[in-house]
């Protein structure tokens, strides 16, 4: 895909609503060569998915081998709104806890005083850092089954309306 290909795909409002979301699924390729998606939160800072993990997480080693990795941002409802994205992830450890982590969480519902009991507690657990792992998109598909269907249900809409019209 060329990147105003993908651009375009990102900046739709629909794509924008998901990408506003808190959960996306990762999947990368475990060391055992056998496929993983793990859920996980995320931020978009307009040009890239951060998502930050513990030091000891095992999808680091993982995903340092082998960077390429998919993302899915979906919802609950139907029909569903789907975005999928697929790129290479780089690793950036970090000393702290990161803004995006933190922006990441900013719409659960917490209590202030939850909000500031929960900060303390993940400062105390990640004491030593964290890892931020950051996509930038290098493929992107939107589909929300009013303007835009998975490519499968296209191509039997296709087939349907060629049957039809004999």
């Amino acid at each position: 895909m060329r990147p105003d290909e993908i651009t375009e795909v990102l900046n739709r409002p629909i794509s924008q609503e998901l990408l506003a979301r808190d959960v996306t699924r990762l999947a990368y390729v475990a060391k055992d060569s056998t496929p993983r998606n793990v859920p996980i939160i995320f931020t978009w800072n307009g040009s890239e998915i951060v998502m930050c993990t513990s030091k000891n997480a095992p999808k680091l080693q993982a995903v340092s081998e082998n960077p390429m990795v998919a993302l899915t941002i979906d919802t609950e409802v139907h029909p569903p709104k789907i975005l999928l994205i697929r790129g290479r992830a780089e690793l950036d450890f970090v000393a702290g806890i990161p803004d995006e982590y933190l922006q990441a969480t900013s719409t659960y519902q917490m209590t202030p005083e939850q909000r500031v009991e929960w900060e303390a507690e993940v400062r105390s657990l990640y004491h030593d850092g964290m890892v931020r792992v950051v996509v930038t998109p290098n493929w992107a598909k939107l589909i929300d089954f009013e303007t835009t269907l998975p490519s499968v249900v296209e191509e039997l809409v296709r087939q349907r309306e060629e049957h039809q019209h004999r």
